[in-house]
């Protein structure tokens, strides 16, 4: 079987059919949405299963019944939610949270933090059974905002699979996406995929900007690309659309619609939501009969609502206040023989709704909001006769493309009336073009191509963004160390030599070392190495003895201009270290070994079988705390460390207040640069007092405040530091 032919898993919200509970049992609907009827012939062709919720809880013994053709083509598997998890994740955080606020309506999100963990909880159920389902999968293509956190999840379970997300609703700005008080998990949730699909550009530089001040990542704004850790994931817009040939098809066949007659028809179709503006495109249609009186019994407004949450308040509110719009609009206007809005409240066949399309004249598309707006597509698509005009919302995705179409602010009502206005006074001529224009692109840019453009972007593997170049390093750090002294804090294993088998191995490079010389010969920079080795192993290991070094994950520091410091509690323990090293050595499977340091132990298992890595962590930590040590875990190794309240964080706090006095802000500029476990006790101390940087895998969250992707990248930044130009110091 051929890559192309290779099977994908497809993970949504809701499984590809509608489940209703009847006299013979469970029974199957296909559903008609426009993410099906795109997807299912890609699972029907390559094989592969779709996870879904089926949107009704499962008996006990209870199975999904078959397709009802027979047709077993791909699979299908139901990831079942108690009503405590619909109501938590799907009502709420999904529809109560994500919805409002990723479409600029901050004012109606609700932040709860048990919506929240039920999102979590269900995005990680979803996972697991995309990891269930895997197999030998090409791809894992998984869908919108329901399953945001999914991709990190499955990522943490199966490191190496390719997986692609694709958001189908707007992603907002950094102002708006920042309120979120879970926005750091929810960029990382989708930083686990190597492709992420957006509707639009605009979206994909919103994600951007928040990824880059929130994360602290760093991106190429022209290539759409995130450097994550030591991974780079690419960024897309792929504007989805319609089945063209599919509506047009049925526009040419459907029967007069019964709803149009000696009037001209101003068309709308949404869903009953508060995004869609239907309040103010109402009162944009009752300003064009106030501002212009010669369409009064001549238009009507056609409004198709399609019921939609009606067991949430705010919707049922919504619909209260749109009841009561036609009710007035209609009193002040109506004749005996004419009413300017006709309301359904109601869904209607494809069918039919493709005659109420074709039939109208305009078609008002005034969401206030919308990822793409699929009813713009679907009206140009059924445009078969004499051709209408489409007035569209500047926010809507769609807008971005359909270049042709009148747009509008719907938040204007004078400037949406006027846009209604033109429509129905354009000559005939200009619909045409117009029309034929937006024809043309819809039929090519069908919903077929945006499939085809995903899968073969996501086939593509995404090349690594360059080491960081000298205007990187700039906008990081030219402006926060301007005029001040620098102190550098470096570690050495993992951050200025690669990781290796054994840390005797772990030698700086010559440029390493060249770069690192430099850094420590200008006038104007302190480097001190912040290290978990004992202080003789670095010293010797770096070989200068000009800088600072802190060892031991800072127990033991000594450098210039201050006085060399042991931690005072040291002696009580030290003492049982050599029984402690002998107990680790006992529980050591074939290639693990145990680090003496003096103050402190590591134990190493990298060289040991992967399959008893689990297994050595978890006895090494048990020896560790018996022995009355603190167990921390490191890049495949534990540290064995005394109980003393002391760490890389409160090491780097003592070298500055020792070399620069209490003040130390006021005279110095600190910048860390680390790659583990161990740093972070730094970054989480120098948060908003210096610049940190955390190197390699972006696997677990961090608390500093960029990452850079590897050795090679810290080099880069070690060179920036040596070579850029020297100013007078600030005199504090």
């Amino acid at each position: 079987m051929s890559q192309r032919e290779r099977p994908i898993l497809i993970a949504s919200n809701r499984l590809p059919f509608t489940l209703s509970r009847g006299a013979r049992g469970l029974e199957r609907k296909p559903s008609s949405g426009g993410l099906v009827s795109a997807l299912e012939p890609v699972l029907r062709k390559r094989g592969g299963t779709w996870i879904g919720w089926p949107g009704l809880a499962l008996k006990n013994g209870e199975q999904l019944p078959p397709a009802p053709d027979g047709d077993e083509s791909y699979q299908v598997s139901a990831v079942t939610l108690s009503e405590t998890e619909v109501g938590r994740y799907y009502h709420g955080f999904s529809n109560r949270t994500l919805w409002p606020l990723f479409h600029s309506l901050h004012e109606r999100a609700s932040f709860d933090r048990r919506d929240w963990e039920a999102y979590r909880t269900v995005n990680e159920r979803f996972a697991a059974a995309a990891e269930a389902s895997a197999g030998d999968a090409d791809l894992v293509w998984i869908h919108d905002y329901h399953l945001m956190l999914a991709p990190e999840a499955l990522r943490r379970a199966v490191e190496h699979a390719r997986i692609a997300y694709f958001l189908h609703i707007p992603f907002p700005p950094y102002d708006v996406f920042r309120l979120l008080p879970w926005d750091r998990e929810m960029l990382r949730g989708m930083l686990a995929a190597d492709l992420i699909g957006f509707h639009v550009g605009g979206y994909a530089r919103n994600f951007l900007d928040c990824v880059e001040r929130r994360l602290g990542a760093r991106v190429d704004r022209r290539t759409l690309q995130v450097e994550w850790g030591d991974r780079t994931v690419q960024l897309g817009a792929f504007p989805i659309g319609i089945d063209f040939d599919g509506f047009a098809r049925m526009a040419v066949a459907a029967k007069p619609s019964p709803e149009t007659g000696r009037e001209r028809i101003v068309l709308g179709v949404d869903r009953l939501d508060y995004t869609k503006g239907i309040p103010e495109r109402f009162r944009a249609f009752e300003r064009l009969l106030e501002l212009h009186a010669e369409h009064r019994e001549r238009v009507v407004l056609l409004q198709l609502a399609v019921p939609s949450r009606s067991q949430v308040s705010e919707y049922r509110a919504l619909k209260r206040e749109i009841d009561e719009l036609v009710g007035r609009i209609n009193g002040r206007f109506a004749t005996a023989s004419w009413s300017p809005i006709r309301y359904l409240y109601r869904s209607v066949p494809q069918e039919r709704l493709s005659a109420l399309y074709r039939d109208a004249d305009v078609a008002l598309v005034t969401p206030l909001r919308d990822g793409m707006n699929l009813v713009a597509k679907e009206y140009v698509a059924c445009q078969v006769g004499d051709p209408g005009v489409l007035v569209i919302s500047e926010l809507a995705g769609a807008s971005e493309t359909m270049r042709e179409a009148l747009p509008v602010n719907p938040y204007s009502i004078d400037e949406t009336a006027e846009a209604l206005h033109r429509a129905l006074s354009m000559e005939e001529d200009e619909r045409a073009s117009r029309m034929a224009s937006l024809r043309r692109r819809e039929r090519r840019y069908n919903v077929e191509h945006w499939v085809n453009g995903f899968l073969e972007a996501a086939r593509r593997e995404s090349g690594a963004l360059a080491v960081p170049l000298d205007r990187d390093f700039e906008a990081w750090l030219e402006p926060y160390l301007a005029r001040y002294r620098l102190a550098l804090f470096l570690d050495y294993d993992g951050t200025l030599t690669p990781i290796v088998d054994h840390p005797a191995d772990a030698t700086l490079s010559e440029d390493a070392r060249r770069e690192l010389d430099a850094c420590a010969a200008r006038p104007d920079t302190d480097v001190a190495m912040v290290s978990g080795r004992a202080l003789e192993d670095v010293r010797r290991m770096v070989g200068r003895k000009d800088i600072t070094y802190a060892a031991n994950h800072g127990l033991e520091i000594e450098g210039p201009d201050f006085e060399p410091f042991l931690h005072e509690d040291l002696p009580h323990y030290q003492s049982r270290l050599p029984e402690l090293t002998r107990a680790l050595a006992d529980v050591a499977p074939e290639g693990a070994w145990v680090e003496e340091k003096g103050h402190t132990a590591t134990f190493h298992f990298r060289q040991a079988a992967a399959e008893t890595h689990a297994r050595a962590a978890d006895e090494a930590r048990r020896v560790i705390n018996e022995f009355g040590f603190q167990a921390r875990d490191a890049k495949m190794a534990v540290e064995a460390r005394p109980p003393i309240g002391w760490d890389k964080g409160r090491a780097v706090l003592h070298v500055l207040r020792s070399r620069y006095g209490p003040s130390w802000s006021e005279r110095v500029r600190a910048v860390y640069v680390g790659d583990d476990h161990t740093d972070e006790d730094a970054f989480r101390l120098l948060e908003g007092l210096a610049i940190t940087f955390r190197v390699g895998s972006a696997a677990e969250p961090t608390a500093a405040s960029h990452r850079l992707a590897n050795v090679e990248a810290v080099h880069a930044l070690l060179a920036w530091i040596a070579g850029r130009a020297s100013h007078p110091l600030h005199e504090s």
